[in-house]
């Protein structure tokens, strides 16, 4: 049976090639609604792109707990042999839509898990740090690495700029210029939640945890010149990839594991567990396996389900709350706020951002309002006609560490080890090879050979000298007389997992 057009309204249309005129040749007439119609709908069929994380694709697939975790978490998605479904999406941080996706950059990690308890959101990168520690620096940040006012160009100067007058950026930084600012594609990437968090178990026990998603493909890195040359044959390149992997069913799969901090470490650790510039050493707290995730299906509409996906660190699930990292605070409000801007108030009721449990909230009306309650059941509360009520037994008062306002004062006083620049030295120092260095040092002197200004030039090489003054030794040797290129690395490059 053949499908007819209609209208958005369901009539059947009279012709999808012409439209109506007067007489052959005349003007068209207004009052030819499906032309109008196509048109206005054709100038509206776009949303803003995202501020932040514009460029990305994901897939849908399932997380199944294997491991046990219980007595840290009453979560039911991390309860043994729970699975649940989930939508990914990978991105750059700092290219537009159309940008390439193997620019040099962080890349986006986030998850959506649809729970039986509503929808768990984790908002992570590919790295386990960021370049700044407090939400205030935040529009600065992405400001400096976006484009200038006036040439809407993207500047090197500017970016060296922030980053030497900013320390913490330091660790982050190193992580960039090194080999997994690179990816060969998101299916060879590890995910970090790379916020602290807290998981309360089911006695109301809390914890202090911290995500790790490792990829099973191994990892895998693009040279700076193999990533250059692909970004002017194919800015699509990782979207592709993953959306072909899938469709073959070489489905990728990541374990996730987690490190455990008991509350009360946190306030004489030796790195302020809360701060987002700074690692956990594994020594100091094994990871425990929690899980495997794995994407098995591709979107049907790309616009439907991976443009309008909102992802939100607010959205949590009773046995995981936030903690007083003062980034993840910030992004708690500025995530949702986000969306609500660039979707729509009523952007959780769209299919892909919809949870799979029951909604039972007070929110009312707004734009494209679909969905709504029995005309009977009450819209306020507290109410005494039978309407939902909170249930403090359920929810557990997850967020308790507010309260406890000197854990938080001293975990926040910087300790010996406490500085910006130390992590980013020992991953330099005992992490990295020798190869990997010599990739680290010719990525850093390729990116600053494009720095103009020579105060600015001093300035990046006493941040690098502040990390490792070999590093920034050979990197000074690197940029003189003139800096060489990146490509020092074969064009895939496999390596172990840090």
């Amino acid at each position: 049976m053949t499908d007819f057009t209609t209208t958005n309204s369901g009539a059947p249309v009279a012709s999808d090639d012409h439209s109506q005129s007067v007489g052959a040749d005349g003007p068209v007439v207004l009052h030819d609604h499906y032309l109008v119609e196509k048109l206005a709908q054709f100038n509206r069929e776009r949303v803003p792109e995202r501020v932040v994380h514009a460029k990305g694709g994901g897939a849908f697939g399932v997380f199944e707990t294997t491991g046990d975790v219980s007595a840290y978490t009453r979560a039911s998605l991390f309860q043994p042999g729970a699975s649940t479904e989930l939508l990914a999406r990978f991105s750059t941080v700092a290219g537009e839509q159309g940008s390439p996706d193997t620019w040099r950059d962080p890349r986006g990690f986030a998850l959506k898990f649809y729970t039986d308890e509503g929808n768990y959101d984790l908002v992570g990168n590919n790295t386990p740090v960021f370049f700044i520690r407090d939400g205030i620096k935040f529009p600065d940040f992405i400001r400096s690495q976006k484009r200038l006012p006036g040439t809407h160009l993207r500047d090197h100067n500017m970016q060296w700029d922030f980053w030497t007058l900013s320390p913490e950026s330091a660790h982050q930084v190193t992580w960039l210029m090194g080999d997994r600012g690179l990816p060969a594609s998101w299916r060879h990437m590890d995910g970090f939640g790379s916020h602290t968090y807290q998981w309360i178990n089911a006695a109301g026990e809390r914890f202090w945890v911290k995500y790790h998603f490792k990829t099973n493909q191994g990892i895998e890195i693009l040279s700076q010149s193999s990533a250059d040359q692909i970004a002017g044959e194919d800015a699509d390149f990782h979207i592709r990839d993953l959306s072909e992997a899938i469709a073959r069913e070489e489905f990728p799969s990541w374990t996730l594991s987690v490190q455990i901090m008991p509350y009360a470490d946190a306030a004489s650790y030796r790195f302020n567990p809360f701060d987002l510039t700074k690692v956990w050493p594994h020594a100091d707290y094994p990871l425990h396996e929690v899980g495997t995730m794995t994407l098995n299906r591709n979107p049907e509409n790309y616009f439907a389900q991976i443009e309008q996906a909102t992802f939100a660190p607010s959205n949590f699930v009773p046995g995981i709350a936030a903690s007083p990292d003062k980034m993840l605070l910030a992004r708690i409000f500025s995530y949702a706020d986000a969306h609500r801007y660039r979707v729509g108030t009523n952007h959780a009721e769209l299919p892909v951002n919809a949870p799979h449990s029951p909604v039972n909230s007070y929110s009312k009306d707004g734009a494209m309002r679909h969905d709504f309650a029995s005309p009977e059941r009450p819209v306020y509360a507290p109410n005494s006609y039978g309407g939902p009520h909170a249930d403090p037994a359920r929810h557990g008062n997850d967020a308790g560490w507010e309260a406890d306002g000197e854990l938080v004062r001293t975990a926040a006083t910087l300790h010996p080890e406490d500085d910006d620049f130390g992590q980013a030295g020992t991953l330099v120092r005992e992490v990295l090879d020798d190869a990997a260095r010599d990739r680290l040092v010719a990525n850093i002197a390729g990116h600053v050979s494009k720095v103009t200004i020579p105060e600015l030039r001093v300035r990046v090489l006493e941040y690098w000298h502040n990390v490792d003054a070999t590093l920034a030794l050979r990197v000074a040797e690197a940029l003189e007389p003139s800096a060489p290129g990146a490509d020092v690395a074969p064009e895939t490059v496999g390596i172990g997992q840090a």
